[in-house]
């Protein structure tokens, strides 16, 4: 099964998508975006900049736990992962991004 973006609209009426797995598990979520469009070039973002693994930065929360997100050309975060466990937990996180999003297929649940 392939992976997907699905779009929302958020309680504060901004635009949202997560990035799923073809499990169904979500991989990363987005910022909110002001408008569609915004957020749709969020997505191709993703598609981008997901192929090259410099974009990617591993963070450690205050928790303990490990946590990536992703950054497009400009610097500005695109998307970010759960928090994980284990630091393979979080590599395989990323690993899922460059697998799925290329192709991911739009799910607008706007």
């Amino acid at each position: 099964m392939a992976g997907k973006f699905v779009v929302s609209k958020g309680k504060d009426g901004k635009d949202y998508f997560v990035l799923k797995a073809g499990n169904g598990e979500v991989i990363m979520s987005s910022q909110g975006y002001k408008s569609a469009s915004g957020c749709e070039n969020g997505i191709e973002s993703v598609r981008e900049n997901s192929q090259d693994e410099s974009k990617f930065e591993v963070r450690t929360a205050k928790n303990g736990r490990d946590y990536w997100v992703l950054k497009a050309n400009n610097g500005q975060e695109i998307g970010r992962s759960q928090m994980y466990k284990t630091k393979s937990g979080c590599a395989n996180g990323m690993k899922s991004v460059v697998k799925n999003a290329p192709d991911a297929k739009l799910v607008d649940e706007r």
